[in-house]
């Protein structure tokens, strides 16, 4: 497995918030972070509740409800062959 990169460039590539199981509670909560993500870039030391396959899982989603990592263009770049990286560590 490759170590996805933390850049701008692959946050904006980033399809984690159109994901089922990435709840509106959790997208509201988010947002901040989220932002300041992408106008300070990402080495700035905050958690990420996007591009789970780089970060670390999600602190706000609880349920798998389907998941989209698959038709994620980060996914095919890093040949990422899990799925679910915003439950489970490393993906499952």
């Amino acid at each position: 497995m490759s170590n996805v990169e933390r850049t701008k460039e692959n946050l904006a590539k980033c399809i984690c918030m159109k994901c089922p199981s990435y709840s509106y509670a959790c997208k509201k909560n988010s947002l901040t972070n989220n932002v300041i993500l992408t106008m300070v870039g990402t080495d700035y030391r905050i958690h990420a509740e996007a591009m789970f396959c780089a970060y670390e899982e999600s602190k706000c989603i609880d349920e798998d409800k389907g998941c989209i990592c698959a038709d994620c263009e980060i996914h095919k770049e890093y040949q990422l062959e899990k799925g679910y990286f915003c439950t489970t560590v490393g993906g499952k």
